[in-house]
Parts: structure tokens; C-alpha cells; sequence
């Protein structure tokens, strides 16, 4: 990608009246901004990006060729000529080489901070069998101090090969990880977020032996002689999780902050290398919302954050929720107004609360993970204190019950623009479909998840619903519900272009597709990853689409995700990312 900079206005015209295209389209600019002939430094832009294709996702001007940028604004959209009148000396010029500009991504649904954890742990999601993970487990063993914990995320045991082994729940015993790291513990997280493998080291430190029982809404997977084989599900964990917390809270306070600015460090970098110049984070407690106002106040954030707080109590929110509320704080940089719960687990992990058993594990209807009355009594102190309520929710039960309640708080306030949200909605009966846009409720969900977890899908809860109920994208957009797409990162790697192209292609990694009659259009897709989650946090007229008077947080692609080829489209690539109209990120060439 070429740059120019403060290239001589005359010389620069002639250029850009060369390669004007022969339609004349129309300019639009800031309404303060029509003088678009005048000299004075108030219609002089900061930034063109011309010489390309503008996809703008605003239905009054679809498509440019090139865009003016000022003071973090979109200043006009429109030919290259026209835009040519907001070149001065000042100006610097970006030659889009015949690539493609449209409006930074929205990762609608992940964990920022959890994103910078992982990227300094191991990464497991490469792993194909068992002896993968204790092979990176022993390497990490040799080089850890003792008693050090050693940390990854990603497995998913669907993704493993047959083996000899024994398996319990589908996993095999923590015997050989347990032997290749004697003097440390092990916790590794399911890809979901909730399961995990722990060795003997581990499940001692967090008082898990053959004696304890399980919890409301976790497993410890046991053996055939009732001992645990290091195989935690759901609310199981939590005693693994109190140990690491106590670990954590016995750092230094200067420690403390060294990692969660690493954290934001690793997270930015990588956000802003897929695209991705606004982030819905779903769950930081209060303590770590503190740390990111600090930072957002220094101007250190690197991206749009908007933040869901969650591991509060109900107490704690009562007393507290009303002093974190903040929308557009830092210029934009952080806003805290949505409050986030979980009512069941995974798919991957028979953790998701469905209405009827599951095909392959039918003792199990899933696991519930909080009361109805604790959701509700969430979802009032939301009302009363102007939150959102995010409701985590995979099976179809779990998302009939969580729009029971909202339904029954919302019904008489269907006036008001609550914009409640329904994260994932993985599994949906029929009756549940329309209900979305009824009540207006966002369907946060995951394109990319379809096509990771397709092939193993129809095994958990059979062919039937699979096809009618799991990842309905389409039948949600034809009820008139709005759909905000994302990654559920660190679940999966943060890359919104992988995401679209799931969203209008279905395909999985064999070539085959999962129930295509569910796709997404390719507009639709890229408005899921753009207006979608900008209305998703009511920040339409700020963010979303690439409109006069907008924020200027804009993505150059490679390539037109509208018209390439669905062969093509795994080549798209991010060549440029830019919040504010600065460049934050440029692909090295």
C-alpha cells in the first residue's frame, strides 16, 4: 500500500482525476462541511483514502471511492474528484491501490482481557489428540520453576482422533499429564470456557478428591473408582479458580498492574491485526473496569471497549452498578452499561440446558448454571439502574426461560429501547424465534461457531434439531431480529473475516456445509459485523457505518468480501486498521 505525504495539491489532482471512474457519484460531507472548495483549514482533511473501493454499509451511499477524514471524524464520502477538494498541504494521502475500505469490525462478543491471558499461556487449539497436550504440557514442565502453574486454553476433545485410551466423559485420565508435571499444577480450559483438564497436583491444591461431591451445576468426571480423572465440567472448576484467585490477590500491587497492562497490550495488538477497532467484552468485574478507566483516561487503550460487568453479585451490583455506568467515556473508549449472566454451559460440554436430552449423553438435559430468581433479580436491578441485561444462553431451554423473564419485565415497557441481549442463542425452538424481535432483544451470536462445531453437532443433540434449531441466522433475520456477530475470543481465534466468511458460507473444514438454508447474505454478514453490533450498544450514530460525522475507525481489505468468490474469500486479509482516522496497525508487506 502506498502512502503519500503532503504531496503537491496540483500534481496530486491530476492523478486522482486520472483515475477517476466514469460515473459521477455524488459526494457527502459534514453538513458544516459543504464548502468543499474553500481553502481555509476547516475543510482540509487530516487523511484521504482514495484510489479503492468505500463500502460504506449506509444504504444512502452504498458504495465511493474515496474518504476524507478530520479530527477522528469522517469528514466527506464520495468519487475522487471530489474528494480531491479536501487534499491540502497538510493532508496525508493513502492510495488504496484498488483495495477496499469499510467500517472497523465490532467484536460483538468476546473477552478482551481473557483474550491477552491466553496469548500468554499455551495455546491449545492446534491440539488434534490427547498426547498433543501432554507433549506441550512436558515442555512447559521443563521450564517452569516448582509449584509455578502451568496455564493453556483451547482443546476441544471433538477435534481429537481415536484412541486406546480409557476415556471418561470422553476424556482420558489425567494420569500421563499428571506424570510429565509432578511438581506443578495444571489447569487447561476446554475451547468453551467450560470445562477443563487439571492433573493430580491441581486437583489436590483445590481440595478435589474422591469424597467430594459434586456442585450445583458442575461434574467432577470420576473413574470407576469414583476417583476424579481431571476432568472438571461447568461449576466443577470453581475450587481450581479460588486457588488461582488466591494466587493472583497474594501479587503486589505493581505486579498486578504489569500483567493487566500486558494483558491490554497483547489483546490490542492482536484486535487491531484482525480489524477489530471496537470490542463488547462480556464479563469484567469491577476491580478490572477500574483498571481500564485509569487507562482509558491515560489514553491507553488501543481499541473501542464495551464493557458487560459480570462475577458480581447480586449485592454487589446493587451497590455498586450505578457508580461504574459510563457510555462514551475517554472519547469514546470505554463505556460500561450492560450487565452480563450465564444461564448454561456449552454444547461441547453437555453443559447447555436444552429441552430434551441430549442424543449422546440422554442421562443429561445439561446444566443449569444460576437460579431463575437470581437472573431475574439481575434483570430488575438492570431496569432500574439504565443497564442492559446480556444473558448467556446456548440450549434451547436456556433461551426460552431467559426470554420468559425478559418477556415478562419488558412486556410493559416495550416502549422503552432496552436493547436486552441474548449472547449466543446457539440452539432456538421455533417459538423462540420471533419472540427476538418482538421484544426487541439482540441475537449475539457466533457465525464462526457454526462451522467449528458442525461436525459434532448433530451427535450431541441429533440430526433433527441440528437442522431446525442450532445457528437459525436466517430464520432470526427473516423475523426482523438483529443479529451482532463476533468470536466468543479467546473461544475462538479473533478473526471477524473468519467469522463472515462461516456466516455466508456455512462450509466446515471437511467442505461440507452445515444446513446452508441458514446462511447469511454477504451484506448481512458484514452489517452483523458492523451497524448490527453498533445497535447492539446503542452507538449507531457513532459507530457501524462509514457516514459523514462517524468515527472514523475504518478497515482496508485485500479484497471486496461482496464480490469475491466463496473460493477467493479465504484469501481476504486486513491490510490496514485505523481507529480516530490514525493508522493503528498496516500489514507488513
Amino acid at each position: 500500500m502506498t502512502l503519500f505525504r503532503k504531496l503537491p495539491l496540483l500534481l496530486l489532482c491530476g492523478a486522482l482525476v486520472a483515475c477517476q471512474p466514469a460515473n459521477n457519484q455524488s459526494t457527502v460531507a459534514i453538513d458544516e462541511e459543504v464548502d468543499k472548495t474553500s481553502s481555509s483549514s476547516a475543510t482540509i482533511a487530516d487523511r484521504v483514502l482514495t484510489g479503492g473501493t468505500i463500502i460504506t454499509v449506509d444504504p444512502d451511499q452504498p458504495e465511493a471511492q474515496a474518504i476524507a477524514l478530520k479530527d477522528g471524524r469522517i469528514l466527506a464520502v464520495g468519487n475522487v474528484e471530489n474528494i480531491a477538494s479536501y487534499i491540502g498541504d497538510s493532508t496525508e494521502v493513502i492510495n488504496l491501490d484498488d483495495r477496499v475500505a469499510i467500517p472497523g469490525f465490532i467484536e460483538g462478543h468476546g473477552h478482551f482481557l481473557s483474550l491477552g491471558q491466553a496469548l500468554m499461556t499455551l495455546d491449545l487449539v492446534p491440539t488434534r489428540s490427547f498426547q498433543d497436550i501432554v507433549d506441550m504440557v512436558a515442555q512447559a514442565a521443563k521450564n517452569a520453576e516448582p509449584g509455578e502453574w502451568i496455564t493453556g486454553r483451547g482443546w476441544h476433545q471433538e477435534r481429537w482422533g481415536k484412541t486406546d485410551e480409557m476415556l471418561y466423559d470422553g476424556i482420558p485420565h489425567h494420569r500421563s499429564l499428571s506424570a510429565v508435571s509432578p511438581n506443578n499444577p495444571v489447569f487447561l480450559i476446554h475451547a468453551s470456557g467450560h470445562g477443563s483438564l487439571v492433573n493430580e497436583m491441581a486437583l489436590s491444591l483445590g481440595g478435589i478428591d474422591s469424597n467430594t461431591p459434586d456442585t450445583e451445576g458442575g461434574t467432577i468426571v470420576r473413574d470407576n473408582n469414583g476417583d476424579a480423572t481431571g476432568y472438571l465440567r461447568q461449576a466443577a472448576q470453581r475450587p481450581i479458580y479460588a486457588v488461582l484467585n488466591d494466587v493472583q490477590a497474594s501479587l503486589s500491587e505493581e505486579e498486578k498492574q504489569a500483567q493487566f497492562e500486558r494483558k491490554v497490550k497483547l489483546a490490542g495488538e492482536e484486535s487491531l491485526r484482525f480489524g477489530v477497532t471496537s470490542f463488547h467484552d462480556m464479563g469484567s468485574n469491577f476491580e478490572e473496569i477500574q483498571r481500564l478507566k485509569v487507562a482509558a483516561d491515560a489514553g491507553q487503550l488501543p481499541i473501542r471497549l464495551h464493557m458487560a460487568v459480570r462475577w458480581e453479585t447480586n449485592e454487589s451490583l446493587r451497590a455498586r452498578a450505578a457508580d461504574f455506568r459510563m457510555v462514551g467515556h475517554a472519547n469514546g473508549f470505554l463505556t460500561v452499561r450492560a450487565l452480563k449472566r450465564g444461564i448454561d454451559g456449552a454444547l461441547g460440554t453437555h453443559g447447555a440446558w436444552m429441552l430434551d436430552p441430549y442424543s449422546d449423553k440422554p442421562e443429561t438435559s445439561g446444566l443449569p448454571q444460576t437460579s431463575m430468581e437470581n437472573l431475574r433479580e439481575t434483570a430488575q436491578i438492570a431496569l432500574d439502574n439504565g443497564f442492559q441485561l446480556n444473558t448467556h444462553a446456548i440450549g434451547d431451554r436456556g433461551n426460552r426461560e431467559a426470554m420468559d423473564i425478559y418477556e415478562d419485565l419488558m412486556g410493559a415497557r416495550l416502549d422503552e429501547d432496552l436493547r436486552w441481549r441474548i449472547e449466543h442463542a446457539q440452539t432456538l425452538h421455533p417459538d423462540e424465534v420471533p419472540r427476538f424481535a418482538k421484544l426487541g432483544v439482540i441475537a449475539s451470536m457466533q457465525g464462526v461457531h457454526a462451522t467449528s462445531d458442525g461436525p459434532w453437532v448433530p451427535q450431541r443433540i441429533g440430526e433433527e434439531r441440528a437442522q431446525n434449531r442450532a445457528y437459525v441466522w436466517r430464520s432470526l433475520l427473516d423475523a426482523g431480529a438483529t443479529i451482532c456477530n463476533g468470536t466468543d475470543v479467546p473461544v475462538e481465534a479473533i478473526s471477524p473475516i473468519e467469522s463472515y466468511i462461516a456466516s455466508v458460507t456455512r462450509r466446515m473444514e471437511s467442505g461440507e456445509q452445515f444446513y446452508p438454508e441458514q446462511s447469511m447474505s454477504r451484506m448481512e454478514a458484514l452489517y452483523s459485523y458492523t451497524m448490527g453490533c453498533a445497535k447492539a450498544v446503542f452507538d449507531e450514530d457513532e459507530l457501524g457505518s462509514l457516514t459523514p460525522g462517524k468515527r472514523a475507525d475504518i478497515v482496508v481489505l485485500n479484497g471486496n468480501p461482496l464480490t469475491l468468490s466463496e473460493e477467493e474469500l479465504s484469501g481476504l486479509e486486513v491490510e490496514m486498521t485505523l481507529i480516530e482516522g490514525e493508522v493503528r496497525y498496516a500489514r507488513p508487506n
